[in-house]
């Protein structure tokens, strides 16, 4: 309880005005942080339903809600408080607000975060693990794991035999999640057959259909082309868990996993695309990406840029060497609390143009360089807000980088904004 007391403060407020936080969440057994607007039209319509699943159902089921609000102004605030019937956090705490929506990384509502009672993140998709449960039947909706979801589904292969989930177990293997109906997905499934066929089978590949087909005879139809192994189309509710698990929120979109059950890729796609031959399968990320590969984590995490475009080949080397062994530590600690992404990543542009040039663009670096331009540290925080900081300029050590990074965590930096 003393967790959600530092993490929400002393007070809360409810129609009868401000309470105790620990009176109000005194006997709830998850908490879910409601991230809200009376202005925005898809919260507006919400809203409601959650209002009516809570009266009806969740409440009593032991979840309380907290209202974390992005209106406009107090009036605002008010307004739309009265047409719910849980908690908020205190309007005037605007700087709790901003903390909030940071530390779990909320990019738009509305956005349900639910936490048990010791104030630790039990699934930051509440939204539609309520939606798809509002009588809260598997409350407090603690996504189940990898294994544990295909331990309760049904693979099949090309004869639609059923297939033990557990002839995964010691495998690499992509989820590919698709449909018949979708474009690129027709233009991708065939080329991901023919190096499934001709090279990645081979490197001891396996791949398993996850469809988002409307119906059955589709799943078949387009299974058909197919020479791997699928989700059973009648497993809905594993293909919408598995779905909510890795994030998938575009098709197609392929997940590599390893041999014990991390996540190697969600970009999987990405991964193959550029390396259908598997010469570096299982394509384990690079400590260090390099922005000639795409934004990566840029629109997700904390990321930070070495900016050498114009720098000699040597130079490049050398940056990369030395943000490395940082970003290494990173990717380990995630590993370890068993996140998939860590706090802080790393990338490099080694070339003019494209992302790099953007970046500039958006942070006013010039973006014609001169030759032999020394190499730039820059710290992208585009989910706090499009949030930025400059970091030294000219050559860069393991240690100068230790130095940006921990005085970034430390607050130390002077925080700038994109400027579009």
């Amino acid at each position: 309880m003393s967790s959600l007391v530092q993490l929400l403060g002393e007070k809360l407020m409810t129609d009868a005005g401000e309470v105790s936080t620990t009176e109000a969440l005194q006997s709830v057994k998850a908490v879910a942080l409601y991230f809200s607007a009376h202005w925005c039209p898809p919260c507006k319509g919400f809203t409601p339903k959650l209002a009516e699943w809570y009266t009806k159902s969740l409440k009593s089921k032991g979840l309380e809600i907290v209202f974390v609000s992005s209106d406009k102004d107090e009036a605002a605030f008010k307004e739309y408080f009265g047409e719910m019937p849980w908690k908020a956090l205190l309007y005037s705490d605007r700087a709790r607000k901003e903390e909030l929506s940071k530390k779990y990384k909320v990019q738009g509502i509305p956005t349900v975060v639910i936490l048990d009672g010791e104030g630790n993140v039990i699934t930051k998709d509440g939204r539609a693990a309520i939606s798809n449960d509002p009588e809260g039947e598997e409350f407090p909706w603690k996504p189940k794991s990898l294994k544990e979801i295909l331990a309760g589904a049904t693979l099949i292969g090309k004869d639609e035999h059923p297939v033990n989930a557990s002839s995964l177990d010691g495998k690499v293997f992509g989820l590919y999640f698709s449909a018949h109906w979708c474009p690129p997905c027709r233009g991708f499934t065939p080329q991901l057959a023919e190096w499934y066929k001709t090279s990645l089978k081979d490197k001891g590949m396996e791949i398993v259909f996850v469809s988002s087909d409307r119906d059955e005879k589709s799943f078949q139809d387009y299974f058909a082309e197919q020479p791997w192994l699928a989700l059973s189309y009648s497993c809905r509710k594993e293909k919408e868990q598995l779905s909510n698990l890795f994030g998938v929120r575009g098709i197609p979109s392929f997940v590599v996993i390893d041999k014990d059950g991390s996540v190697i890729t969600k970009d999987g796609r990405a991964a193959v695309s550029s390396d259908p031959t598997g010469a570096e399968f299982p394509w384990y990320p690079k400590p260090v990406a390099n922005l000639s590969a795409g934004p990566g984590p840029l629109n997700d995490a904390a990321v930070v840029v070495a900016l050498c475009e114009t720098a000699g080949a040597d130079a490049q080397k050398a940056v990369e060497e030395a943000m490395t062994p940082i970003a290494k530590k990173y990717i380990d600690d995630a590993k370890a609390k068993g996140e998939d992404e860590p706090e802080i990543a790393f990338m490099i542009a080694t070339s003019s143009g494209g992302i790099g040039d953007r970046l500039r663009q958006m942070t006013g670096l010039p973006t014609e360089c001169p030759a032999e331009a020394p190499p730039r540290l820059i710290l992208m925080n585009i989910p706090d807000d499009g949030a930025y900081f400059t970091g030294p300029e000219g050559a860069i050590t393991k240690e100068i980088v230790e130095t940006f990074v921990a005085d970034f965590s430390a607050g130390k930096l002077e925080r700038q904004q994109l400027e579009g």
